[in-house]
C-alpha cells in the first residue's frame, strides 16, 4: 500500500501521541484547579474513577459541591473542548457523580452542579486560555 505524504489527518484525531495522553490530561486538569482555585473554589478531589467513569475534579464553590469536566485541545478548528462534552459524555458524567453523591453519603444533602473547563494553548506558547462554563449540564444530579 502506497504512503500519501499529504494526507491529514482524520477528523478527529488527536495529536498528542497515545502514550502521553493521560499524563497531558493529568497536567491540564492541574491547570484548571489552579485556575478554579483562583476563581474561589476549593479543590476536595482529582480523578473520582468508580465502574462508570470518572470525574476529573471535585471542588466547593461557598456550599455547592461541583464536578468539573476538563477539556483540553491543542486547536480548536476541530471542535471547541467545551463543546466537545457531548450527550452520551454528559449521561456519563451525571451518573458518575450520583454515584460519588452516594459513595459520600451525601445524596439529597447537598447542592452540586457540573461543570465544564475548556482550556486551549494560544499559538505555539506555553500560554493557556480557560473558558469555564458554570452548570453546564441541567439535570438534576
Amino acid at each position: 500500500m502506497k504512503s500519501d505524504q499529504n494526507a491529514r489527518p482524520v477528523s478527529g484525531s488527536n495529536p498528542i501521541a497515545p502514550g502521553k495522553r493521560r499524563e497531558t490530561g493529568f497536567a491540564h486538569e492541574a491547570h484548571a484547579a489552579r485556575y478554579l482555585t483562583q476563581q474561589g473554589l476549593r479543590l476536595i478531589e482529582s480523578n473520582f474513577t468508580c465502574r462508570v467513569g470518572e470525574i476529573d475534579l471535585v471542588m466547593r464553590d461557598g456550599e455547592t459541591l461541583v464536578f468539573v469536566e476538563v477539556r483540553y485541545r491543542t486547536r480548536i478548528d476541530f471542535i471547541d473542548p467545551v463543546t466537545s462534552v457531548n450527550y452520551r459524555k454528559q449521561q456519563k458524567l451525571l451518573r458518575t457523580a450520583a454515584i460519588y453523591l452516594k459513595f459520600h453519603g451525601l445524596t439529597n444533602r447537598v447542592r452540586c452542579r457540573i461543570d465544564v473547563v475548556g482550556i486551549v494553548r494560544l499559538g505555539d506558547k506555553d500560554d493557556l486560555s480557560f473558558r469555564w462554563i458554570k452548570n453546564a449540564i441541567h439535570q438534576q444530579v
